[in-house]
């Protein structure tokens, strides 16, 4: 057995990947699926859908690289995270499309839980503010809304799960409900004392426990099933790895030891700190979450923030506005100016996440006069990325006490050199691209080649870790600073719109 395959279901996409001993890829696919909008605010994927590109990335994948599954080791999934699919167990019918991530229709739900206590009333249980972000909001939509769930819920017919709960069942021929603690952690609903369901929180919500998949470590030696010989891999292989997408990209890239840290620029931007074997509180609005667990050790925690709209706003340029084709055109697009022009865009299509919590902000361009072109609108897209990545590392700083001394990367974005230079420049640290840039994909082929011996431990995987290209700061101060106050200006800009 020679490979490790990973199965990466994002935000847009679902790319299978295969990977040898030495960390490289040797073979990807990639299918992207529908985004469905059915009202302002509202985000929904089609989870059989999501499914049917499962299976065929992992048969495109196989044949490509000329492959047969019993060559493969194990599985390992990583996703999206958050986003809330309920199906009925005995025909693994959904009972309505998944609420995406991004989706913002449990705001009223989630006011009436601030309402008694805050937004910070079960953050010292499970390290999350109340958020239309989380799943366990969705999931009460859910039963309040779609008609017989709640009833099925308590007969234990309808079954609840994040993206990876609902490959994973499938996987196994129906047989597994698991999820692992990394994407629990993102539920609002698990102890991160113990890495069990909250009662008392299920209960506020009215959430029958029945409904949840059990919880398990993010690689698992004894497993949750293996594939069927009859599926997409045409074969019996262990299923036996499972992150969050931020998550496993914190393991691909190696930060394995307290202090280190990555931001992967994707859909959204997403930048975690391992602290360790600590539950680190944050002060700052940043989240407590599960880095990951494997085998029986202990969990190992990290600091997160969270930014809901990055590469997704370049998706936004090209789809609404049609200013470029592909989202590569961008970056030549940008370099066209000089500077920004004096114009700040602030991404706030779905509220601010991180460090805010603002849900009532919106989007805004500010500063716009007749000078501006399109040229000057593509620049101040990047930069927005860049900005609130500092908003994120500042936060981290004061929580941690320990400033970065260098910030590792990887998402597609990080192809972007533009981007990448005025990233270290308003940061002012390195910025670090490793050699593999799909480091999600290969944090999930980490937890399940490790689970099953493909790799012996951490120093293993820390061996492979290479380092492509690294940006040095290249900004004077007052610059730097002047540019940093004219976000924050646009930030008080985006709030109090709903």
């Amino acid at each position: 057995m020679e490979f490790v395959a990973a199965l990466d279901q994002g935000t847009t996409s679902t790319r299978c990947v295969l990977f040898d001993r030495h960390g490289n890829i040797v073979q990807i696919s990639q299918k992207e699926h529908q985004q469905i909008y059915p009202k302002p605010g509202w985000v929904e994927h089609d989870p059989i859908e999501i499914w049917e590109c499962t299976q065929a990335v992992i048969t495109q994948t196989l044949q490509a690289a000329n492959i047969k599954g019993d060559q493969i080791c194990g599985v390992g999934i990583t996703n999206q995270r958050e986003t809330t699919v309920v199906w009925n167990r005995a025909t693994g019918v959904p009972y309505m499309n998944a609420i995406v991530w991004q989706d913002t229709r449990t705001k009223e739900i989630c006011d009436e839980l601030e309402r008694e206590e805050g937004p910070d009333r079960f953050r010292p249980s499970v390290g999350l503010p109340i958020s239309t972000y989380f799943s366990g909001p969705k999931l009460r939509w859910i039963l309040e809304h779609v008609e017989g769930v709640r009833e099925a819920a308590e007969r234990g017919d309808a079954l609840f799960g994040t993206i990876d709960s609902w490959l994973i069942w499938w996987l196994t021929g129906q047989g597994a409900h698991v999820i692992d603690v990394t994407n629990a952690s993102r539920t609002m609903l698990m102890n991160l004392t113990d890495l069990t369901w909250n009662e008392d929180i299920l209960a506020t919500l009215g959430i029958p426990s029945e409904m949840l998949p059990r919880v398990v470590p993010s690689s698992d030696p004894s497993g949750w099933g293996t594939t069927e010989k009859d599926g997409p891999f045409q074969a019996s292989i262990p299923v036996c790895g499972d992150l969050g997408d931020q998550q496993a990209a914190l393991v691909g890239q190696a930060c394995f030891s307290s202090g280190e840290a990555k931001n992967t620029y994707g859909t959204g931007c997403f930048m975690l700190l391992n602290t360790g074997g600590e539950i680190v509180p944050s002060k700052t609005g940043l989240l407590t979450t599960v880095g990951y667990q494997l085998g029986d050790n202990d969990p190992v925690f990290a600091l997160e923030g969270s930014i809901a709209i990055t590469g997704a706003l370049v998706q936004w340029m090209r789809d609404n506005l049609e200013m470029i084709s592909i989202a590569s055109e961008i970056e030549s697009l940008a370099t066209t100016v000089e500077d920004n022009g004096g114009i700040y865009f602030v991404p706030a299509f779905s509220g601010l996440f991180a460090p805010h919590w603002r849900m009532d902000a919106r989007g805004v361009i500010v500063g716009l006069t007749r000078y501006i072109h399109k040229g000057h609108l593509a620049r101040a897209v990047l930069e927005a990325t860049a900005y609130q990545t500092r908003e994120i590392l500042e936060a981290m700083n004061l929580d941690s006490g320990v400033p970065l001394r260098s910030l590792k990367v990887d998402g597609g974005m990080v192809q972007n050199e533009f981007l990448m230079q005025f990233q270290a420049d308003i940061l002012n640290v390195p910025v670090v691209r490793p050699r593999i840039s799909e480091t999600t994909a290969l944090g999930a082929a980490y937890a399940a080649g490790l689970a099953v011996g493909f790799w012996k431990d951490l120093s293993d995987l820390q061996k492979q870790w290479k380092e492509d290209k690294t940006w040095q700061p290249n900004m004077s101060e007052p610059l730097r600073e002047e540019l940093y106050q004219g976000w924050n200006k646009a930030i008080e800009r985006s709030l109090n719109w709903v």
